[in-house]
């Protein structure tokens, strides 16, 4: 509307990705789905054009992260499958992991439980 995406559209960009979802005064805003030129993809929750509210990011490789978005970074609960299949279950603060977590073993589903600071794991905790 008057040059301006407003509504829900699909945007391509020159190096090969592209957005299909919600504007709003020029700005990736509501739902949508954004994949990179290399193979990555985020489906989810955008505002003011960056990863805000829930969503689900995934590598080629096989990691995947769902969960909360604050800002483009993870923030508050969420789940990491690293690419063997392992996983952290936890607590997120500015894209690191921060306060209570697991790590859970993709073949036994073991989970041993720890407390992390700025994304290192400062201690395990007992059962």
């Amino acid at each position: 509307m008057d040059g301006v995406k407003d509504g829900s559209g699909v945007y391509y960009w020159t190096d090969g990705s592209r957005y299909d979802g919600g504007w709003l005064a020029d700005e990736m805003s509501g739902s949508g789905v954004f994949k990179w030129a290399d193979g990555r993809t985020f489906i989810g929750d955008f505002k003011k054009g960056v990863m805000h509210g829930q969503g689900i990011y995934t590598w080629q490789d096989g990691r995947k992260y769902e969960g909360s978005y604050n800002n483009n970074k993870k923030h508050g609960r969420g789940t990491y499958t690293y690419s063997d299949g392992s996983k952290y279950v936890g607590e997120w603060q500015d894209g690191l992991q921060h306060g209570v977590g697991c790590i859970v073993d993709p073949d036994s589903n073991y989970e041993r439980k720890g407390v992390w600071a700025q994304g290192k794991l400062k201690q395990w905790l007992t059962d």
